[in-house]
């Protein structure tokens, strides 16, 4: 069994937000320019990376099953005099990439990740087993127009970074372990949102061949 500890957690359920509230809502995280080409995820990820107050963590892992398509929906709907600055945006390092580039902060390992049903317990057993004394497990989803009608798309935009540990520290907001079974079952990222947003404890099959326990400490702020 893998163990950690959760030190900082930032959430931002942004729900139907659309991108030009959500860059209005956000502009003081980013410069001017940089917030101008950020995807919406971009910015939801870089703003809850810097209220975790942390210094650069060892290893992120980053998830996110949809490769913030809403960027490139954005982009062809402007046919047939399409923005330059969308196509900019739709060929968009990824959400956590651009929170780096406008912090200008190196990153020892980035381990971006992509999935299905099993996303967060991938992301969880990579983080459990990567060995890093720090870590800051984050991603997130932006909603989609029609590309949600042909399920390729998030219903619901959010985003989540938690601040990872292997020593308990000071008062941890909770703590997090991971260990391999036999179970079958998966946790959607939609779900592991709502896990942190609620702190709501956890103790399950995450994704086939793991099983995970999330648990919070009720006496931290």
């Amino acid at each position: 069994m893998s163990e950690l500890w959760i030190h900082a957690l930032a959430v931002d359920d942004a729900g139907d937000e659309t991108p030009a509230a959500t860059r209005d809502r956000l502009r003081g995280f980013f410069p001017p320019l940089a917030l101008r080409r950020m995807t919406q995820l971009g910015m939801l990820v870089g703003a809850t990376m810097q209220r975790l107050g942390t210094t650069p963590p060892d290893t992120i892992v980053y998830a996110s099953s949809y490769g913030e398509s809403r960027a490139l929906e954005s982009y062809l709907d402007g046919f047939p005099t399409p923005s330059p600055t969308l196509f900019q945006t739709s060929i968009h390092p990824s959400g956590v990439q651009q929170g780096l580039i406008g912090r200008q902060q190196p990153v020892p390992e980035l381990y971006p990740l992509s999935g299905g049903a099993a996303l967060a317990g991938h992301a969880l057993a990579t983080a459990a087993t990567n060995g890093a004394a720090s870590i800051v497990l984050c991603g997130g989803e932006e909603r989609g127009t029609y590309l949600l009608e042909r399920g390729v798309a998030s219903d619901r935009t959010f985003a989540f970074a938690l601040l990872l540990g292997d020593a308990s520290g000071d008062a941890p907001l909770g703590r997090l372990s991971v260990r391999s079974s036999d179970g079958l079952g998966a946790l959607a990222l939609g779900r592991f949102f709502d896990l942190l947003r609620d702190r709501e404890p956890f103790d399950g099959s995450v994704a086939p061949g793991w099983h995970a326990v999330l648990e919070w400490n009720r006496c931290a702020p």
